[in-house]
């Protein structure tokens, strides 16, 4: 008879209000986790692809992908097989996405955030159908939102409150690029995802006693047009190892 799993979810709740998540072992003492959905638990391997196959013998679907595009050159196009199980990977790094970030394994999460971000990118590219390809890129700026809240986190942690900062600030940049790419750039100030960040920046600023930052300063030195101010704060931002840290503050 087939075995069932009354007693796992009876113990475990499902609270829709809530990310239920939690770390455990498999038989053989590998870290596993376990995240609560209704009427069901997933369980997930923390590295490779998440359901643990080894698609085409790779780590993930992505990677078998990018060894195609090798062999197969750059204007490919991929198939309704293909674009299925691109769906299911792009849903399976959602949930341990998720799943980190409840965790608070940011760096992680950050890490599957970027192969979500890859895979988008290839997606673009060697898409079938512009709607497939929209149905996807709906969800970017929900991915980089993610990534870059978890980046903050991170460097929070293991940093400093400037650091976060910076890291949310490159954040922003990145998802106003986006808006400006679709030509949308009107609706960044207003965007949910956008506040939120600003907000999580503030809350940092105000915690931590923190001054503005390098891409603060500089936005500000554009709109007072003190150009030279600004130039060389661009090329501050942009030199070599520089921190786009913010200024005054303790670290």
């Amino acid at each position: 008879m087939t075995k069932h799993i009354d007693d796992l979810l009876r113990d475990w709740e499902y609270d829709p209000e809530n990310v239920s998540v939690r770390v455990c072992e498999g038989d053989d003492g590998r870290e596993l986790i376990q995240l609560r959905i209704d009427m069901g638990i997933l369980q997930l391997e923390v590295d490779g692809r998440p359901d643990g196959t080894n698609p085409e013998g790779f780590d993930t679907f992505y990677d078998f992908l990018i060894a195609e595009e090798l062999s197969k050159g750059s204007d490919w196009e991929l198939d309704d097989e293909q674009c299925a199980e691109i769906d299911r990977e792009f849903v399976q790094f959602y949930h341990r996405r998720v799943s980190w970030l409840n965790l608070e394994r940011y760096e992680l999460a950050v890490r599957d955030a970027d192969h979500t971000l890859g895979l988008m990118d290839f997606c673009k590219v060697h898409s079938p159908d512009d709607q497939w390809t929209v149905s996807h890129e709906q969800y970017r700026p929900f991915v980089l939102y993610h990534r870059t809240r978890a980046d903050a986190l991170a460097a929070l942690i293991d940093v400093s409150a400037e650091e976060a900062m910076r890291r949310i600030d490159g954040g922003l940049n990145r998802i106003r690029s986006l808006f400006k790419e679709h030509d949308v750039e009107e609706y960044y100030d207003d965007d949910e995802l956008v506040a939120q960040l600003n907000e999580f920046r503030e809350f940092l600023r105000n915690k931590y006693d923190v001054g503005r930052t390098l891409h603060e300063q500089l936005t500000e030195a554009i709109e007072n047009e003190e150009y030279e101010l600004a130039a060389k704060l661009r090329d501050q931002i942009g030199s070599e190892g520089s921190e786009d840290g913010p200024v005054g503050g303790q670290r």
